[in-house]
């Protein structure tokens, strides 16, 4: 079973949180390989196995745990790309969400962290009242860890990052344990907010087999521009001002290898040589 949200003392009491999780497709970086890229920078999805962002799939089970301790809470997926993202809501909603949108557009290509964040903010806006919007900390084909906190901005709500778990959410606050450089700490704010949710967060439990039939075929609702009434000048390309020049895979190699042997000569030998 998955772990429970910790008793943070005393009585809690019980909300009906409306929690959205932001998702996203990216692609398998270990895959990188020539024809990755377009020639416009942007990269080329169809030359890449894609999978769910690990860090998002981690939201999502705090976002789970958050439902099971308060019955009547509802869970809704966001995430932005192609018609196939649209798994990115299935595989959710096959691990107890409730519903989900996928934004898809052609305005929406090549958007840079910038447009990401203001499509993101405008359809959260359509989708009406939040407590907690649940996000993972960075995406592993960008690793910019900037669309949560610039999500935040534009939503004008705080936000807490690092987050490795939600102990809880009484009252109206809510109550996270923050991994940070120097250890963890214990951090209490309002809702609503920004949470975005780090790489050592528990897992996400795996599929439920009775979700998984009810939902393989389900279909999910798309949002164009136009059905979020999106500025199409900061979308896409044309929102971003920033451009990727490259991407490609490296791989670290020894440059020689020489076998030494116990001696004090050999070990004097080499440490001459690394100093």
């Amino acid at each position: 079973m998955p772990e429970s949200l910790g008793d943070s003392g005393g009585s809690p009491i019980t909300m009906n949180l409306n929690i959205i999780v932001l998702a996203k497709q990216v692609p398998d970086t270990r895959c990188v390989s020539q024809g990755t890229m377009n020639a416009d920078g942007t990269i080329n999805r169809a030359a890449l196995p894609v999978i769910i962002n690990p860090d998002d799939m981690k939201a999502l089970e705090q976002a789970l745990r958050l439902k099971e301790a308060h019955p009547g809470s509802t869970i809704r997926v966001l995430t932005m790309g192609p018609s196939r993202a649209a798994d990115v809501v299935r595989e959710s909603l096959f691990r107890g969400a409730d519903g989900g949108y996928l934004l898809s557009d052609a305005a929406f290509a090549g958007a840079d962290t910038l447009a990401t964040s203001y499509v993101l903010a405008t359809a959260i806006g359509k989708m009406g009242k939040c407590d907690i919007v649940l996000c993972g900390r960075q995406a592993i084909d960008g690793e910019t860890a900037q669309v949560g906190s610039q999500v935040a901005e534009r939503l004008g709500m705080p936000q807490i990052t690092y987050v490795e778990k939600i102990l809880s959410v009484n009252d109206g606050q809510i109550t996270v344990k923050r991994r940070i450089d120097d250890g963890v700490e214990v951090v209490e704010a309002p809702l609503p907010l920004v949470v975005t949710v780090d790489g050592s967060a528990a897992p996400c439990r795996p599929r439920n087999a009775k979700w998984l039939m009810s939902y393989k075929h389900a279909d999910i609702e798309m949002w164009s521009a136009t059905d979020i009434d999106a500025d199409l000048a900061q979308c896409g390309l044309a929102g971003s001002p920033t451009r990727v020049k490259a991407v490609e895979s490296v791989v670290l190699k020894a440059k020689e290898a020489r076998v030494m042997g116990s001696s004090d000569e050999e070990i004097e030998e080499l440490m001459k040589s690394l100093l």
